[in-house]
């Protein structure tokens, strides 16, 4: 079943989650759910989404980070150690490392995050794993986490004094907040 994604200004978006107590079949069901979920997302498609953003306020989430890639799913998820990137220059026209969220619509901005960490969690059968990721499976982990801890990319742009950006008819515009 595809399930309604939350928007903002919805409060579960910036509450922190609780610890999933218990794997059993309703959170098997709301895990196939939330694949089915993020499978139908195609204008933005997605690559990650996390429980908060379905109305339900539990430490998990998954991610599909290509369309041919393997659903991955973190319950109780920890990030244990990180490896900072080395910071590179890029060009303004390079939109390739544009953040965005299926619970902001539109919204887009460069979020610095760490190039490799080390997450410790839950598999869907209860298996306890510890797991390095990097490059761009690092970056969506990263903002997944955020999300059961009640921070949207939003507010990691404004701590980074980054630019956002609202798409309008295909063209970005930056936003001014003043």
């Amino acid at each position: 079943m595809i399930l309604s994604i939350v928007k903002t200004p919805d409060k579960i978006l910036n509450t922190s989650t609780k610890p999933v107590k218990k794997i059993d079949a309703k959170i098997r069901t709301l895990i196939k759910n939330m694949k089915a979920t993020l499978a139908a997302q195609n204008d933005p498609e997605g690559v990650g989404l996390a429980a908060p953003q379905v109305g339900v306020p539990l430490s998990l989430f998954i991610i599909k980070p290509t369309p041919k890639s393997a659903f991955g799913v973190f319950i109780n998820p920890k990030i244990k150690k990180i490896v900072e990137t080395k910071e590179k220059k890029q060009k303004k026209s390079d939109n390739s490392a544009l953040e965005g969220c299926l619970s902001i619509e539109r919204i887009w901005s460069q979020v610095k995050r760490a190039h490799k960490i080390l997450v410790a969690y839950k598999t869907i059968d209860g298996t306890e794993k510890e797991e390095w990721f990097s490059g761009f499976d690092a970056t969506i982990i990263q903002h997944e986490v955020d999300h059961l801890h009640g921070v949207l990319f939003t507010k990691r742009a404004l701590e980074q004094n980054k630019p956002i950006y609202k798409e309008t008819n295909g063209e970005l515009n930056k936003i001014d907040l003043i």
